[in-house]
């Protein structure tokens, strides 16, 4: 029986005499086999079967293929199991002093494998097989492999599966026109990239790639990015997120959910807007969206506070001097219960409302008050300095210009009017 992990040895001994545990795991596969039989062992009795051997935890690495054994039968003083559904887990030896902890293990096989050393330490039978004492094989640990590169159609694996344990995960210029299933059983995944391919949509399941963090996209013919993606786990893990060279159009309003997101690159798309929330994406610090199609920003573009922003190449309209006015008066029953619902951000969802309504309250318009307006406001632009919301800012022309038309939204005519000097 084997158990692929990650393994840190810490003698318990060393603390004592003023040293440090190096306190870093490494890579391992940890088998349960049989102490070798003596040399010369003694006949047993007419009629009985010599004893079983005890077992014993080979443990091997890269470097130290032969591996170090430890007796179990009786030399285990405690299982530390707390986090064994993270695939975590401690085996507590009393000689040596040493603790034996384990990490990013297969969870199931994990807690199989520490019911097989329960067992070996009691002295019980093992009824899973015993791994051979013999010297590990590098190919063993192929499938332990946390980073894969593949930048070519003749190196795609077609044959057989990727890595369980990668985190890391390039496969470009290979010609895919779809994302991989296989690619969505790697459930360490940390950096997924697809980029320079022929991609025409994503699946959803991409969102069950709960520990991904960083997305490359760019250089396929991707034209949207699904609602399902941006309300899957993504919103909790994904930081880094390249859709450059793709053929966008818009992003969805629920775009803004993936608010642990630090750098978003969307360069040499067709986008015509951005989405009207984007000012919820707080931990946003690098947007590059040059060559576009924009004519102008969201009002809430002005929460954002940048450490770099591009948009050098995009079709900036010229601001108009009359504003559009859409108030109603009075306003209707939808407006009013739209406003009250948002200003006391009641929960909402397609469960409890129709989902056309639930569309509306998640494209509701900003008031420069603070408040919210669905179909009654008054709809005026504005240049904005890109600099008041980015530390760097690349020129938006060629003429030196880092100033970009906004759109700004009013609740009200007394709103419209307490803000007339900034549309000016």
């Amino acid at each position: 029986m084997r158990l692929h992990c990650e393994v840190e040895v810490v003698s318990r001994r060393l603390p004592a005499l003023g040293l440090r545990n190096p306190g870093k795991g490494v890579r391992a596969l940890l088998s349960l086999c049989q102490q070798p039989a003596p040399r010369s062992p003694p006949r047993p009795p007419a009629g009985r079967a010599g004893a079983p051997r005890p077992a014993c935890l080979l443990v091997s690495t890269l470097r130290d293929k032969r591996g170090t054994r430890y007796e179990l039968k009786g030399n285990i003083e405690q299982f530390f199991t707390k986090f064994v559904d993270e695939g975590k887990a401690t085996v507590r030896l009393k000689e040596p002093a040493v603790d034996i902890c384990l990490s990013k293990a297969n969870s199931s096989s994990l807690k199989s494998f520490l019911s097989a050393v329960r067992l070996a330490h009691r002295g019980c039978d093992v009824e899973t097989p015993f791994s051979p004492l013999t010297p590990v094989k590098t190919s063993e640990f192929e499938k332990f492999k946390t980073k894969m590169v593949i930048t070519s159609k003749k190196d795609y694996p077609l044959s057989k599966n990727f890595p369980y344990y990668l985190e890391h995960l390039q496969t470009s210029y290979c010609g895919l026109v779809r994302v991989d299933m296989r690619m969505l059983c790697l459930k360490n995944l940390k950096k997924l990239d697809l980029s320079h391919n022929h991609i025409k949509k994503l699946p959803a399941t991409v969102g069950d790639l709960i520990h991904l963090q960083e997305l490359n996209l760019s250089n396929n013919h991707l034209e949207s990015f699904s609602v399902a993606l941006c309300q899957s786990t993504l919103q909790k893990s994904l930081r880094s997120l390249d859709l450059s060279k793709n053929k966008i159009k818009a992003l969805p309003v629920q775009f803004c959910q993936l608010r642990e997101l630090t750098v978003l690159k969307l360069d040499d798309n067709e986008l015509i807007r951005f989405p009207m929330k984007i000012g919820q994406l707080t931990n946003l610090q690098f947007l590059s969206a040059a060559r576009n199609k924009l004519p102008f920003l969201p009002s809430e573009f002005k929460n954002l506070s940048l450490g770099y922003l591009d948009l050098f190449g995009n079709t900036f309209e010229q601001p108009t001097v009359l504003p559009v006015i859409m108030l109603q008066t009075p306003l209707t029953l939808l407006e009013s219960s739209a406003r009250t619902i948002l200003h006391n951000r009641i929960p909402y969802g397609s469960h409890i409302i129709p989902f056309h309504l639930c569309q509306d309250l998640d494209t509701a318009k900003t008031c420069v008050c603070g408040r919210f307006c669905l179909n009654s406001f008054i709809e005026g632009m504005t240049t904005m300095n890109l600099h008041s919301v980015a530390h760097t800012v690349v020129l938006v022309d060629n003429m030196g210009g880092t100033e970009a038309p906004i759109i700004s939204y009013f609740c009200s005519l007394s709103c419209y009017a307490n803000s007339c000097e900034m549309l000016k």
